[in-house]
């Protein structure tokens, strides 16, 4: 069902300038996806869009409304927020039930309609949309219902925290966070961030071959100066839709830190992030223990060995009973097939655990050591290595989203490609 954020008043003001003490919260970076039925709407939202208080958000436009937006989450995850218009002449409460099946949850809904009546203002809050707002409508209407969606008390934050942490030292769990990280960004189109916690010795401004000024130990130093600005300042882009903060990896200090040290960091990476990777050194203290369980969603990374199933137990125990309203943690198994080692099968692992492994990805030093010495992904060093789709499938478990439909070709592509190279 389409998220629930906040009541639509039951009257609507005429579309106007807002007054000079309203104060319109920036919006965090989400993605925007509008339907639009009238060119006004159209020219309206995308006037919306270059404001600059929707400065982070991923803004597309596209005609056809109620069902050009059914049609497209058929096959595609839906965005962190939907603006649909409706001209009033189609049944839009039936469009809304249809759209419901094909919505992500947690995405919220805003509705541009023509009818001024409190019945279907109540009927629409039944269904879980976000707000109403009553065309025409200008720019500054639009911009004010979408930053209101998270500036409101009681909207949820729009970032989700996926962590990622080893069972064992050594078994790779950072090179995965880091593929899987792509993987997200990348082919689920999501907007995400990396954040490096090994602070001493993390390897994220290797893999992605970065090597920022500034960091995640700058914030969490500076737990007074920590805020959006501050953050977005610490940010290394690496692609359009992936951003590191990284570790200094250098030893010139002890990192000792206290159990909510991270916590302002996190909080503000929420609030202006859909989604969060940590990538969690393999060590047990009162902050990595609070990250683990304060995340939305985790991953352990194990080896096929018998330590790092005792540990892959004691975790999964451990995370459940803390988390006993969440889902349990996902693991995978890395490092599969090592000539001459003895190892566990992945089904005696499974029979311990109570629960099957979301990959088991194969020991294959050639590709993964050429692609950490080059500063790459695996994706990058090979494109069609069958790895690539064992960190999507990690990818879409974790954060729930089905791979981004991408366009066919059709048969006469090769012949077409040929040509144009002539």
């Amino acid at each position: 069902m389409i998220s629930y954020a906040r009541q639509p008043q039951e009257e609507q003001p005429e579309a106007s300038l807002p007054p000079v003490e309203e104060h319109i919260a920036p919006a965090p970076r989400v993605s925007v996806q509008a339907f639009c039925e009238t060119v006004e709407t159209a020219a309206a939202v995308q006037s919306a869009g270059e404001d600059r208080r929707l400065g982070k958000a991923h803004l597309k436009i596209q005609m056809g409304g109620m069902a050009a937006a059914i049609e497209a989450y058929r096959s595609a995850p839906t965005p962190n927020v939907i603006v649909l218009e409706s001209d009033g002449r189609n049944d839009l409460l039936g469009g809304l039930d249809q759209l419901a099946t094909v919505c992500d949850a947690g995405t919220r809904v805003v509705v541009i309609g023509r009818i001024n009546d409190v019945t279907l203002y109540r009927e629409l809050v039944r269904r879980g949309v976000s707000d109403y707002v009553l065309a025409p409508v200008g720019p500054i209407d639009v911009v004010r219902s979408i930053c209101n969606l998270f500036s409101a008390p009681e909207a949820k934050a729009v970032g989700r925290i996926i962590a990622v942490v080893g069972a064992k030292g050594g078994v790779g769990a950072s090179t995965i966070s880091h593929n899987v990280a792509w993987a997200i960004a990348r082919d689920l189109a999501m907007d995400a961030v990396v954040a490096d916690l090994d602070l001493a010795f993390g390897t994220a401004g290797l893999d992605y071959n970065q090597d920022p000024p500034q960091g995640i130990a700058d914030a969490v130093f500076s737990p007074d100066r920590v805020d959006t600005a501050f953050i977005d300042r610490l940010l290394s882009k690496c692609t359009d839709h992936l951003s590191l903060l990284a570790a200094p990896a250098t030893l010139d200090r002890v990192y000792d830190f206290g159990t909510d040290a991270f916590d302002a960091v996190f909080d503000t990476l929420r609030a202006t992030m859909p989604c969060i990777v940590l990538d969690i050194p393999h060590q047990w203290s009162g902050w990595t223990k609070r990250a683990l369980i304060g995340a939305d969603d985790i991953l352990i990374v194990a080896a096929p060995d018998l330590a790092n199933l005792r540990n892959t137990k004691n975790l999964f125990d451990l995370l459940k009973a803390s988390r006993p309203n969440d889902r349990p943690p996902l693991y995978c198994l890395n490092q599969v097939g090592i000539p001459k080692r003895p190892e566990i099968a992945a089904t005696e692992f499974a029979k311990a655990i109570e629960s099957q492994p979301v990959v088991s990805i194969p020991f294959e030093p050639q590709i993964f050591g050429s692609a950490a010495n080059n500063g790459q992904m695996i994706a990058e060093i090979s494109a069609n290595h069958k790895s690539i789709e064992m960190f999507l499938q990690i990818a879409q478990r974790l954060t729930g989203r089905s791979e981004t439909k991408k366009q066919k070709s059709s048969l006469l592509s090769p012949l077409i490609e040929k040509l144009r190279r002539k």
